[in-house]
């Protein structure tokens, strides 16, 4: 049975507010040790990976430009390094060093501390069902993106 237009409206709305919520009770209770952006770059190269940093700006729907600037910053302070791919001189790897582990961990540890607290009067039933819905719908969106992605890809073909 599909969802009712009014019930994905209301999601929808939803959704993004959950985003502004988590942002404000978590994300910037950890910004003095690495400010938000950088965090999150950092974070999803550690998920993924080494790789080129077009690989990582098409991860992270970000430009160029953008993340070219991000990753001087997180090189200059030692969380990340870049060696010449060997495969393509004229491009770079990036890869988290053990400081980018480091720090990335430390931000773990205050957001979990942060968010605990705050789901304090939560039983842990409570908190095991929000977490079962977050990452269905996650799943969801994700599965979506993919398919929407390889459907332009074979369209551009």
């Amino acid at each position: 049975m599909a969802v009712h237009h009014e019930t994905a409206e209301e999601l929808v709305e939803e959704v993004f507010l959950f985003g502004r919520a988590l942002k404000l009770a978590v994300g910037n209770s950890d910004s003095s040790l690495l400010p938000p952006a950088l965090t999150g770059v950092l974070g999803m190269l550690s998920i993924h990976g080494e790789c080129r940093q077009t690989e990582l700006a098409s991860l992270l729907c970000l430009s160029q430009s953008a993340l070219s600037r991000q990753l001087s910053d997180l090189v200059e302070w030692g969380y990340i390094t870049r060696t010449p791919d060997p495969d393509d001189r004229r491009a770079a790897l990036v890869r988290v060093s053990d400081s980018g582990f480091e720090i990335l961990e430390r931000i773990k540890e205050s957001r979990v501390a942060r968010l605990s607290t705050m789901l304090g009067e939560w039983s842990e039933e409570q908190a095991l069902a929000a977490l079962e819905s977050v990452r269905h719908l996650k799943d969801t969106f994700t599965d979506q993106a993919r398919h929407a992605s390889a459907d332009y890809t074979l369209i551009a073909r």
